[in-house]
């Protein structure tokens, strides 16, 4: 009985949900001859459709056995029913969803592809401005090294100490921040090294004044003193001579000559140049205090 009770038994009969008792018998005769079993032995289901037929006639013929099944045929269509109308708003209110994402989706990437623009442009502006610095300062430095203010190649390197004992974390109060704040006032430091051993530091400058006027100057903590040496590139000049450090020369800067101009490519030339020195130039110092340690 619990299998008729998925089967509309006036489906299988071909009759309508009100068809009266005579209907009834009927349609079981018509259907009932037709899938006898007697009449199809090569059909396995004909003896089992044949049982439903017999069912669905003892219960659409009495009357209270009709009712109640009528009452579970009721609510099964009427779950079926609400089920579709579920999954009709389950599936509107998904592409809802997915309409909405997506939207979101599509703003949010035109909203990045916007800022995306915004950043490259910005740092087009910043390249131009930079590599227009940059190639001033290299024909600054051409025209210094034409007029023979910078005939030498070897920059001004320095040699700092001072007292720290071992295992000292602090290294006497001189880490390498602090050392480059003492130094960079001078002049642009090109490198400082500290020596793996506590007291000892190399400063390399760009400029022969700036590393002069820190060679003079500079004596760091009165707590802890500084003592400084040149390794190379001490200036001719007396050491206690006065100058004007480059970084406090005023005025404007002297227009360069017509035969002083440089391709775009000597340019670029010149800055490959420059920073294979400087890499050279750590590695060197690097090892020079790795001998000395």
């Amino acid at each position: 009985m619990e299998d008729l009770m998925k089967i509309d038994l006036y489906e299988l009969l071909n009759i309508s949900i009100k068809a009266e008792e005579k209907e009834i018998k009927k349609a079981y005769r018509k259907k009932a001859l037709s899938c006898h079993p007697d009449k199809n032995p090569d059909n396995p289901k004909a003896a089992e459709l044949f049982q439903q037929l017999s069912k669905a006639l003892e219960v659409l013929t009495d009357k209270a056995a009709r009712t109640a099944y009528d009452k579970v045929l009721n609510a099964r269509k009427a779950a079926h029913i609400r089920h579709r109308e579920l999954d009709s708003k389950r599936k509107k209110f998904k592409e809802d969803l997915e309409a909405r994402e997506k939207a979101a989706q599509e703003y949010e990437e035109k909203h990045s592809e916007e800022n995306l623009q915004k950043e490259i442009e910005r740092l087009r502006k910043e390249g131009s401005r930079l590599l227009e610095e940059e190639k001033e300062r290299l024909q600054q430095e051409i025209m210094k090294e034409k007029s023979g203010r910078n005939s030498s190649n070897v920059m001004p390197r320095l040699k700092v100490k001072w007292k720290s004992h071992k295992g000292d974390e602090t290294n006497g109060g001189y880490n390498q921040d602090v050392l480059e704040k003492l130094f960079s006032k001078y002049g642009k430091v090109i490198c400082l090294l500290s020596s793996k051993k506590n007291g000892s530091a190399i400063i390399e400058f760009s400029s022969p004044a700036a590393a002069q006027q820190a060679f003079e100057t500079e004596k760091g903590n009165p707590k802890n003193p500084l003592t400084l040496s040149y390794i190379c590139g001490q200036p001719d000049y007396p050491s206690n001579s006065r100058f004007t450090s480059p970084h406090s020369v005023k005025g404007p800067a002297p227009e360069p000559s017509k035969d002083s101009a440089l391709t775009s490519r000597d340019y670029e030339s010149l800055v490959l140049m420059k920073l294979r020195q400087a890499e050279e130039r750590k590695k060197l110092i690097q090892k020079m205090m790795e001998e000395e340690d």
